[in-house]
């Protein structure tokens, strides 16, 4: 394995253009570095049939499970890494029984084909499948917060809040948005628990 001018690993499958890697996507943090490819297929189909049906349906799943769960003195939590390994047979599935046949979009929608089944299962729709079940894992806690605080409110104070009261706290999703540029984007900024399941993608 190379490494760059500052004595960096290279990140597996970096591409080296002119000999100069993007310090923009190059992690300063080694085990980032060698975990994550620097590097895109644009040629892989993304929207697919395959990946809304899968994620939309994990993302349903997954709320229902963990909320319905999170009411017991022990609370059961399913995580996110169940939907990851069960979606993978799953859309090689899906890959080798939908029709390959295409269809032709109205002309108000972008009027280009799609279809059912683009092509074989790929890593780009088992990521998207695996960012909805993250969504409805309520980003690693299990149940929604929001949905925490209005359940003591209703048990503990015998109160009842407004819809508006209970819609504001989507604000937090809002801030998360906001502060994407700051926590998310970095190079520097790393979340090690997700280094786990960019592993079992690859």
């Amino acid at each position: 394995m190379g490494t760059d001018d500052r004595g960096l690993a290279e990140p597996v499958g970096a591409v080296k253009e002119e000999g100069i890697l993007d310090d923009e996507e190059t992690s300063p943090i080694e085990e980032v570095r060698l975990t994550v490819p620097t590097t895109d297929d644009p040629s892989l189909p993304v929207w697919t049939f395959r990946m809304w049906s899968i994620g939309l349906l994990s993302c349903a799943l997954m709320s229902f499970l963990n909320q319905f769960f999170s009411y017991r003195t022990e609370p059961l939590i399913v995580t996110q890494i169940t939907v990851q390994v069960a979606s993978l047979p799953v859309g090689h599935f899906m890959a080798r029984v939908l029709p390959r046949t295409r269809f032709r979009a109205p002309e108000m929608l972008g009027g280009g084909e799609w279809s059912l089944n683009p092509g074989p299962f790929n890593i780009k729709e088992h990521v998207l499948i695996s960012i909805f079940a993250n969504a409805g894992f309520a980003f690693g806690v299990g149940s929604a917060y929001a949905v925490g605080i209005i359940n003591i409110i209703r048990a503990f104070y015998q109160r009842q809040i407004s819809f508006f009261t209970a819609w504001l706290l989507v604000l937090g999703y809002g801030w998360a948005g906001l502060m994407r540029k700051y926590v998310v984007e970095p190079a520097h900024m790393w979340w090690p628990s997700t280094l786990v399941q960019v592993s079992l993608f690859r």
